[in-house]
């Protein structure tokens, strides 16, 4: 494990004592080389292990290699990338010095504009670009407003969510998660970040979060694995890219609710952050959709089902015991205030996110030549090159993190996991990192965190155990 010496972020700084060496891997034949990768990405290897036995192949967390999508009908993507695997040399997609975003937010694949309103949005604008600042700042002057009503409308919600899933398990012998989730995800985010109510329009009440899910998909469909049986997932949904009109209609209704619900945001949009009505209503939309609604859609089942079930007594009986001895059973305790002090809590969402990042693989291209280190090498990287890290592989770096294919309850408690905090990457930069308009982390990282950590500490204010299997709830015990 390294010395962890300092609260500073990581360093990209190149060490003088590391020997050079020569990037490994290569990209093969034209054409040949992009599809053979595409194929053991997506079904003979499959990640996680596309990209561990390459490690292994290569003895090395930094080599040279192709990922989906290619050949072929995407002859305008270039396959080709760098992959960094290890903490240190993963550190290198976030330092706007010698970085840059623009347009590689799943890669070298961009999906068209026309889902966004014919513009691109934040999430695939650089930092050097003008509207990336007003918009960043925009995103952070919204969260900063929403936190008055964020933790009272997160409680309402959650009454909601787990009425129904009582009211579910009382039917039969499981709740599924999925389905209920969504809906509570797209409510409260439209009240807190859109300030729109979506009860005002029976169909965004009842359907939104279904347009919302159907416009993501069709948009990342070629990225990402579904699980349909091989080799008709490589040829219908890996091979090309769906057109708009699938979605147009759901979309066009999402654009009308924000239009008709969220006035106020968008005059402050117009006034404050010099945005055009059309730019403040496909940002928002994306940052909806893809950043929060899409984002805990993943996140949320997999942090639930850590808290497991019977066999996981012991570590939701420390969960437990300091959620009441922090905030009692009283839900008007709960605060962000509150659940910073609930050490073991946050430790668990921590430790959640570096085992499972909502968003798997970071990418950024380089700005200009310069040295890359890993961990034992340096190695030489050009102007223009494609970098990717798939972050759950990279948050399991052994010479960072003890046992990390294990879930740790105390991993980032006291000072020693304070200081890995530094080396917890999962928001487009490490947990110590604040957003700004001058760098790409995600706005809401704070929000993310401590929204989890107050669901946590909701469920085990109402209960006295949960659980857990399968993205089902199976069982819930009251608290006396």
């Amino acid at each position: 494990m390294i010395p962890i010496m300092s609260s500073a972020p990581l360093s990209t700084a190149t060490p003088i004592s590391l020997p050079v060496r020569k990037i490994p891997g290569s990209y093969g034949f034209p054409l040949l080389g992009p599809l053979w990768d595409r194929l053991d990405y997506n079904w003979f290897q499959k990640l996680p292990d596309f990209f561990s036995k390459r490690v292994e192949k290569y003895n090395s967390t930094v080599f040279r290699t192709n990922v989906p999508p290619c050949f072929p009908f995407f002859l305008g993507v270039n396959p080709n990338v760098v992959a960094v695997l290890d903490v240190k040399s993963f550190a290198h997609l976030f330092d706007m010095e010698i970085v840059e975003k623009a347009n590689v937010l799943v890669g070298d694949f961009m999906p068209s504009v026309v889902y966004t309103g014919d513009m691109r949005v934040c999430a695939y604008l650089d930092t050097s670009e003008p509207k990336h600042t007003q918009i960043k700042n925009f995103s952070l002057d919204i969260l900063k407003r929403s936190s008055k009503t964020w933790v009272p409308t997160l409680v309402k919600e959650l009454d909601t969510l787990f009425g129904t899933f009582e009211s579910d398990l009382s039917k039969s012998k499981s709740a599924s998660l999925l389905p209920a989730l969504q809906k509570f995800l797209f409510n409260f985010f439209s009240l807190t970040f859109l300030g729109a109510d979506p009860s005002a329009s029976p169909e965004i009440a009842n359907s939104g979060f279904a347009y919302l899910d159907a416009w993501l998909a069709i948009q990342l469909a070629p990225t990402v694995s579904i699980g349909v049986l091989q080799p008709l997932e490589e040829i219908f949904v890996h091979s090309f890219s769906y057109p708009y009109f699938l979605v147009r209609g759901g979309y066009e209704k999402l654009i009308k609710f924000v239009k008709s619900e969220a006035k106020e945001v968008l005059t402050r949009a117009q006034t404050d952050f010099q945005l055009t009505e059309q730019e403040a209503i496909h940002n928002l939309l994306f940052i909806l959709g893809f950043n929060a609604f899409g984002g805990f859609t993943i996140f949320l089942p997999t942090l639930l089902g850590n808290l497991g079930d019977e066999k996981n007594a012991e570590m939701q009986e420390k969960l437990r015991k300091e959620v009441r001895e922090k905030v009692g059973t009283n839900q008007e305790n709960l605060s962000f205030e509150s659940v910073k002090e609930m050490e073991l809590v946050q430790s668990f969402v921590y430790e959640s996110l570096r085992l499972s990042p909502p968003v798997p693989s970071q990418y950024a291209r380089a700005r200009k030549d310069f040295m890359l280190s890993s961990h034992d090498s340096v190695y030489e990287i050009k102007k223009g090159e494609l970098l990717c890290g798939y972050q759950p592989l990279v948050m399991k770096d052994p010479k960072v993190f003890d046992e990390p294919e294990k879930f740790m309850l105390e991993r980032f408690t006291k000072e020693k996991g304070k200081e890995l905090l530094n080396y917890l990457f999962w928001s487009n930069g490490p947990q110590t990192g604040s957003p700004t308009e001058s760098n790409k982390q995600c706005a809401a990282k704070d929000a993310v965190t401590l929204t989890a950590s107050l669901i946590v500490a909701y469920i085990f204010q109402k209960y006295d155990s949960v659980s857990f299997s399968s993205g089902s709830l199976t069982s819930v015990k009251k608290a006396c």
